[in-house]
């Protein structure tokens, strides 16, 4: 079968096209035939920790498609089904999946909404749900909402009745994200959006915060906090890995910081994750109140231009790659 290969290098990562065999499930696992597969941005930013320096590695992290066989013990599975869910080797004609992690794709979905789902709203749901606790009428601010994950956490945060901030440094993405209920967009790439929020949010703060940029907007995010707000750090597109934390405030403020991560998480620990995203957002996907915003979708050949393009930061929600034709 044909599927990509990722290696990381010299501070950039590079795609690799290669014939190999199919995979056969082992116990627990679903083989499936990909139709589609989402990019993240992780996996292709060298030194973001997800793709190391060495040998090269299976690429793609999520995924839809049917499943078209059964490792032993596994239940209510058959062949035919449409599945989606985090799918290491995504980036293939087929792939492996845990069947704890494998979520029946709801009908109004297409193969390229339901392949943009898995990673990225398992990850809102542990940090707006299961880490953040956020309800409705509380304030959520993301940094980066442009983003695949920027623009889920906006969506799910309106499906949960909660009020969203969001920084960008393009105010067409904002615009755009406005259509999806963002009740205000502040025009920024760096750490000078606290006031702003305040204003917004009389004088209170955000109840959660969602740091997508890193390091370099860190302090201003626990200053844009509300008394008791709660501060997710996903990633860190700056780059920037250090930053000073302001002890008088986490102290004043009784302030909550976490990460949101899934590299260090155990196969039930995902599980978990992946029964908590089809109880508290899937329902919400299923009924239309959330539909996955996908920017643009390539051929399976034209990979590496999907890449190059994710890179340019010019894409607002999810960028998919299309395995199988129609």
């Amino acid at each position: 079968m044909q599927s990509y290969w990722i290696q990381a290098s010299a501070g950039q990562t590079t795609l690799e096209r290669r014939e190999t065999p199919q995979p056969e499930p082992g116990p627990g696992q679903l083989l499936v035939r990909m139709h589609a597969a989402g990019l993240n941005r992780g996996e292709f930013i060298a030194g973001h920790g997800l793709t190391k320096p060495g040998a090269a590695k299976p690429a793609g992290g999520e995924g839809a498609g049917e499943v078209v066989k059964l490792g032993t013990g596994v239940a209510g599975f058959t062949p035919g089904m449409r599945v989606m869910g985090r799918c290491p080797g995504a980036f293939a004609e087929y792939a492996l999946m845990d069947a704890r992690e494998a979520v029946p794709i709801p009908e109004r979905l297409s193969w390229e909404e339901a392949a943009g789902i898995p990673l990225t709203f398992m990850v809102v749901h542990d940090m707006l749900v299961a880490q953040g606790k956020l309800v409705a009428g509380e304030w959520l601010l993301v940094t980066g909402i442009s983003s695949g994950v920027g623009v889920a956490a906006l969506q799910t945060a309106k499906a949960l009745g909660a009020k969203v901030i969001g920084t960008s440094g393009s105010d067409d993405k904002l615009a755009q994200l406005k259509a999806l209920g963002l009740d205000l967009g502040i025009r920024t790439r760096i750490g000078d959006f606290c006031d702003t929020v305040m204003q917004a949010t009389d004088g209170k703060g955000a109840n959660l915060v969602v740091n997508n940029v890193g390091g370099s907007v860190f302090a201003e995010c626990v200053r844009a906090l509300a008394f008791q707000g709660r501060l997710a750090t996903v990633g860190y597109l700056d780059g920037v890995l250090k930053a000073e934390i302001d002890i008088e405030a986490l102290h004043a403020k009784r302030l909550v910081l976490f990460g949101v991560s899934n590299k260090l998480r155990s196969a039930e620990q995902r599980a978990e994750s992946a029964r908590g995203f089809v109880a508290d957002i899937l329902p919400a996907i299923a009924d239309g109140r959330i539909r996955p915003l996908i920017d643009r979708t390539y051929a399976f050949d034209e990979l590496p231009a999907a890449k190059a393009y994710m890179e340019s930061n010019a894409h607002l929600g999810k960028i998919v790659i299309r395995m199988q034709p129609g």
